[in-house]
């Protein structure tokens, strides 16, 4: 946090009225509540975009992969109709290999879905710490 000047440039000394004290330390308030916010705003921010990137890379790397996937399965359904001896009945090497997928896509799910529940929602924890350590001091000092 920033060091807070003197309300209004004036030095502080023993000749100022207890309404200026007040007003004085409502400033400070003020200003230190306004700081917190915009830190809080900042971090939250900050983590949003960061999650937004990860997303849209993520996103495409998914794309690049789904069509690579295609591709690798068509090839291992042809493959299992081959080691199997089936000719006639191409479309039960594309069945085994469906099932397969399918369990596969339960468990990659099943780990997206802990993996987000962890990480949202982005919450500003440096704001949050800077907020209760603010609290605690005021809280000495009345």
């Amino acid at each position: 946090m920033s060091g807070l000047p003197p309300a209004q440039g004036k030095a502080p000394d023993e000749d100022r009225s207890v309404g200026e004290l007040a007003f004085d330390v409502t400033e400070r308030v003020s200003i230190l509540v306004r700081e917190e916010i915009e830190l809080a705003k900042t971090e939250v921010t900050e983590k949003a975009t960061t999650l937004a990137k990860g997303s849209a890379v993520g996103i495409a790397a998914g794309i690049f992969v789904l069509i690579a996937l295609t591709m690798f399965m068509h090839a291992v359904a042809w493959g299992i109709n081959d080691l199997l001896g089936i000719e006639r009945s191409i479309w039960a090497g594309f069945l085994i290999e469906t099932g397969i997928w399918l369990v596969v896509a339960g468990i990659a799910g099943l780990v997206a879905y802990k993996l987000v529940k962890k990480g949202s929602p982005p919450k500003p924890a440096m704001a949050i710490e800077e907020a209760k350590e603010t609290k605690a001091t005021l809280g000495r000092v009345s």
